[in-house]
């Protein structure tokens, strides 16, 4: 079969690699167009785009694919690359375009989604995010056959992976981006034999992992500390939690839930103890969350140990 693969970051990047590796022939990929990056903002192609070049595959970055969109004369060149690939499927991992009609109904076993969360729970774009932040116990991987919906195909093919008491949101992206690239492999093994089997996604347990949005870094220390410890998590590598000590912002990289507690009448992000072991914070219900990795403007994360000793921190001292 023919195998035409659209992503666009590294949780792409590495199911292109299995289907690779696999013997499968990709004969044109589709990526988001280069973005600018790093301090000197220049165009950087995306990881998938990188490993399609180094293995000589065709790429392809429209900037939408309705032809009667924005961009109808990315979409048409889209089009003709695409028909000119002739794909008997189109495997999609976290592309970034919504795929419209035409595109959808264009290979005769339709497009594969590989999705980052056991469906219906955590559709839409941030679901490993919003796993951790939620409190979620597991995650997982769905192979989706796509439809007009947003994540709302038949389920082809699943896999649970429970999520560790202190995984960031960059852990677990990795281990289900491994767990994504060997379920596709799987999946389209099933297809060739028609052994591929769809189910309806249920009505009940329908949640959405809406986008991770730069303004929701800032911490609310009058949450609870178990709630502000996920969200610190969730937030690694971006788009990083963060507070502030007067004008200064701090990046919040870990913590871990403290046995001290709060007194009542203390205000919500009052620093109670600073020691080798950490900053430990006052937080909603009477907790406390001690901050054991920190960062200022200009420097690195770092342990407390060693943040503390270029940056002073003291009780009595407010964040916030």
């Amino acid at each position: 079969m023919n195998l035409v693969f659209a992503g666009t970051p590294e949780f792409a990047r590495v199911a292109l690699h299995k289907l690779l590796a696999a013997g499968w022939r990709v004969p044109l990929a589709l990526t988001q167009p280069d973005r600018p990056a790093g301090r000197g903002l220049k165009l950087q192609a995306s990881p998938v785009k990188q490993l399609a070049l180094a293995r000589g595959i065709a790429v392809a970055q429209p900037r939408g694919l309705r032809l009667d969109g924005r961009y109808p004369e990315d979409a048409a060149a889209a089009q003709s690359a695409l028909l000119a690939a002739r794909p008997d499927v189109i495997v999609v991992a976290a592309y970034g375009l919504i795929l419209p009609p035409w595109l959808l109904a264009l290979p005769r076993l339709g497009c594969l989604n590989i999705h980052a969360s056991l469906l219906p729970r955590w559709r839409g774009a941030a679901p490993i995010q919003r796993a951790i932040e939620a409190g979620d116990g597991q995650t997982g991987v769905t192979i989706m056959q796509m439809d007009a919906g947003l994540d709302t195909g038949a389920m082809l093919l699943a896999a649970p992976l429970p999520i560790a008491a202190r995984a960031s949101a960059a852990i677990l992206h990795d281990e289900l981006a491994a767990l994504g690239a060997r379920l596709i492999v799987q999946a389209l093994a099933q297809a060739q034999t028609g052994c591929l089997a769809a189910t309806p996604q249920p009505a009940e347990g329908v949640t959405y992992a809406h986008k991770i949005e730069r303004r929701e870094a800032a911490v609310d220390w009058a949450q609870p500390a178990a709630a502000i410890e996920r969200r610190i998590r969730a937030f690694d590598p971006f788009p990083g939690a963060s507070t502030h000590l007067g004008e200064t912002a701090l990046k919040l990289w870990r913590s871990e839930l403290d046995s001290c507690q709060s007194i009542f009448g203390e205000g919500c992000g009052q620093i109670l103890r600073v020691d080798e072991a950490g900053v430990t914070v006052a937080c909603g219900s009477h907790s406390a969350l001690r901050l054991t990795e920190l960062q200022r403007p200009g420097g690195k994360r770092l342990p407390a140990r060693e943040f503390l000793r270029g940056f002073a921190l003291r009780p009595g001292q407010r964040l916030g």
